[in-house]
């Protein structure tokens, strides 16, 4: 996981396959996009995926027909929530956010991603394919179709207190990051805080809260690492999310526009399913003061303690996503959800729901 091909060599293989697409690509007239990706320009999901892949070679595979306009969620003062709005109402024609920021429109996208679900990447991107198509079924709906799953850093603890994993939660106050994570967190004996994500510092360093639920290395950007001392490193989500495409824009493409798309998206998919697991680690590494594989985010001047799960922790997560986790989900989502999760799901988590 800590062994990469470095940027510039990545890129210059995208650049290189862009070239001899570029060649195939027809002439004609100019294609705009406009698309709001990732709430940070600084993150390298941006950084190393969507400027070199979506804005960049696009360009160049195209021969500069098609010209993105790119920006991360504060460049255009957009928060989480108005994302899928921005791609329905055609004000953006592509848009990126987390599934469970916008499953307020579709209760279903929260069902990749259920908190204690995925403990592996391996196991979040099968789940991650197999609801897409589903997912796409009541978007279209709405005007909007997925291009590509992928995922953020590992969702783990932070904590400002000893704590010995995920099965020593009772009596603490843990901010979530979603109501999966909240019926988890309740589940495994802890108090669900709900705290803004720009005030969880104030409230780790106060002991407003215990604990905190986030990516490694988002929690790494956000300096956590600095008022908290202990990190459970087992993710209990990924924090997935979607390139989102106006459904009436993409119709209107020609077949060999469509075609371009679809292959860098895979591509996009691929690299940032690859970055999710490399991230991860890098997080884990950056906060626990591991400087030899600190090379995405900051190396914590106080090295937080790593805790890791014991294996007799996983029956408890199993038994509270099944019993607690999964269930609420389907009584937010409706009886179409509990279809999709039994026939398309539970195959790959070997977690069954039985109707109540």
């Amino acid at each position: 996981m800590r062994h990469q091909p470095t940027a510039l060599a990545a890129l210059l293989s995208f650049l290189l396959a862009g070239t001899a697409l570029a060649q195939d690509f027809p002439a004609g007239p100019g294609i705009r996009i406009a698309a709001i990706t990732q709430s940070s320009p600084a993150i390298p999901q941006y950084t190393q995926v969507d400027q070199p892949l979506l804005r960049d070679g696009l360009q160049a595979a195209s021969n500069g027909r098609i010209q993105v306009s790119l920006a991360s969620w504060p460049e255009r003062n957009v928060n989480g929530p108005e994302v899928l709005r921005l791609v329905r109402s055609g004000q953006v024609e592509i848009a990126a956010a987390a599934l469970t920021v916008v499953s307020g429109d579709v209760p279903l996208l929260d069902g990749g991603d259920l908190a204690g679900m995925n403990l592996t990447i391996e196991q979040a991107r099968k789940v991650s394919d197999a609801i897409k198509p589903a997912a796409n079924q009541s978007l279209e709906r709405l005007g909007v179709k997925i291009l590509a799953l992928y995922p953020f850093s590992g969702q783990m603890l932070f904590c400002n207190k000893p704590v010995s994993g995920l099965n020593s939660l009772k009596g603490l106050k843990v901010r979530g990051n979603g109501p999966s994570a909240a019926d988890l967190i309740t589940a495994l004996g802890g108090t669900p805080v709900s705290v803004a994500f720009g005030e969880v510092y104030s409230a780790l360093e106060l002991h407003t809260v215990d604990c905190a639920l986030t990516g490694s290395g988002s929690g790494n950007g956000m300096k956590w690492n600095e008022v908290a001392t202990h990190l459970v490193a087992q993710p209990v989500s990924w924090s997935t999310a979607g390139y989102f495409v106006n459904l009436a824009w993409w119709n209107r493409q020609a077949p060999e526009t469509q075609a371009l798309l679809e292959r860098t998206f895979a591509e996009i998919e691929a690299r940032q399913w690859a970055l999710g697991a490399i991230a991860t680690q890098d997080g884990i590494d950056c906060n626990v003061g591991r400087a030899d594989g600190c090379k995405l985010h900051t190396l914590g001047r106080k090295p937080m303690t790593e805790v890791t799960s014991s294996e007799d922790t996983l029956p408890a997560l199993h038994k509270a996503v099944a019993e607690a986790v999964l269930p609420n989900w389907i009584k937010r989502c409706g009886p179409n959800c509990a279809e999709v999760y039994a026939s398309t799901l539970a195959p790959i988590t070997g977690i069954s729901y039985v109707q109540p």
